[in-house]
């Protein structure tokens, strides 16, 4: 109740906020833009700096660049300030924590759901029918993408065992919703409006992002070794350096086998007290040139999956004996397209020279 109360006080202040000049309104959208996307900010850090900034500007009657320099520069000492290793230590090559991340795939499937239902009211009228196969298909692809995504946030937390356990159900709901789809009985059952179906969706949407991410976070937070197991510990650096940082099986093993060694040359020392908390140590591991490198690879990673799957329907439709050069097939082209330049253009980012580490770093 009191963050929700603390919540509201914070959108208010941020409503609240008139900059008298355009340029001062410019310049605080820079600072929030680029705290946001180049400094992984948290939550309401942006509405608070700028409610500080709103205030001296009005009581200096000066513009926010003379009192505080270029929004660039501002927002990295903001950043280097404000933002602790704490909070970056739980965000992945994104910047997204596991709540955030699985919050927002759940928000876009309600989103893609509300769409289909607009496409589907527009092409075939108000009603839509049920019927026993439909229900059972919708189901089985609504808990395959589920899985899916609960599974890509699993890895990105480091926790690559779980993410294995849900990656495997996704054959075994697919197999299923084949197999009750053929025994259901066809027919129609009713009919329901299509508004109320994307009502539905556009409420799953909302109630998605309205979940505060800190309570997703903690299903996905890993647990002190108990004991001080050393072992634990050094599983759990080896996970989150290739899950939530992106770096490779290889340099992942290498850094866990640095630490083993470093652990070996101090007897009676355990994990935490030589390296401190897993998380934090993890994020020092991956800081540096290269990070860059792994975070466009792994967004390289995703386009070229989401290519697949629009590539996928893009040969669909053009086999559709029924298809003409029409507005979906131009869209599809379109989409493909654009996806394969930016799929290229993440693979030259991945491999930038001035993203590689230098000769004898780890």
């Amino acid at each position: 109740m009191a963050t929700s109360q603390h919540e509201s006080q914070k959108q208010t202040r941020k409503n609240s906020l008139r900059w008298e000049l355009d340029e001062n309104a410019d310049w605080a959208a820079t600072v929030e833009l680029r705290l946001v996307l180049d400094h992984d900010a948290p939550a309401g850090l942006a509405d608070d700096v700028l409610a500080e900034v709103h205030e001296l500007v009005r009581e200096e009657g000066r513009t926010a660049r003379d009192l505080f320099g270029a929004p660039e520069a501002y927002a990295r000492a903001v950043a280097e300030e404000r933002v602790s290793e704490e909070y970056r230590a739980r965000t992945d090559t994104h910047g997204l924590t596991p709540g955030e991340r699985l919050l927002a795939a759940f928000g876009t499937l309600g989103v893609v759901g509300a769409i289909l239902c607009a496409i589907d009211w527009v092409r075939d009228g108000l009603w839509a029918g049920v019927s026993w196969p439909g229900v059972v298909g919708v189901t089985t692809v609504v808990l395959a993408v589920g899985l899916i995504a609960v599974a890509v946030v699993a890895r990105s937390a480091g926790r690559f065992k779980g993410a294995y356990a849900f990656a495997a159900a996704v054959p075994a709901v697919i197999a299923a919703g084949g197999g009750v789809g053929v025994a259901v009985p066809e027919g129609q059952l009713f009919s329901v409006p299509v508004p109320v179906l994307l009502a539905g969706c556009a409420a799953c949407a909302v109630g998605a992002f309205a979940v505060p991410e800190r309570v997703v976070d903690r299903w996905f937070a890993g647990r002190p070794p108990a004991g001080r197991d050393d072992a634990a510990w050094l599983d759990r650096l080896g996970g989150l350096l290739r899950g939530r940082h992106g770096m490779t099986a290889a340099e992942a093993r290498g850094h866990v086998r640095e630490a083993r060694q470093h652990l070996a040359a101090v007897p009676g020392e355990h994990a935490e007290d030589v390296f401190g908390d897993v998380e934090v140590y993890a994020l020092r591991l991956a800081d540096g040139p290269r990070k860059k490198e792994r975070a466009a690879r792994r967004k390289m990673y995703g386009t070229l999956l989401l290519l697949g799957v629009v590539t996928l329907l893009f040969v669909d439709h053009v086999l559709d004996a029924e298809t003409s050069f029409d507005f979906w097939l131009a869209l599809y082209t379109g989409v493909v397209g654009s996806l394969g330049w930016t799929a290229v253009s993440e693979w030259r980012a991945s491999r930038r020279p001035d993203a590689a580490e230098p000769h004898g770093a780890d």
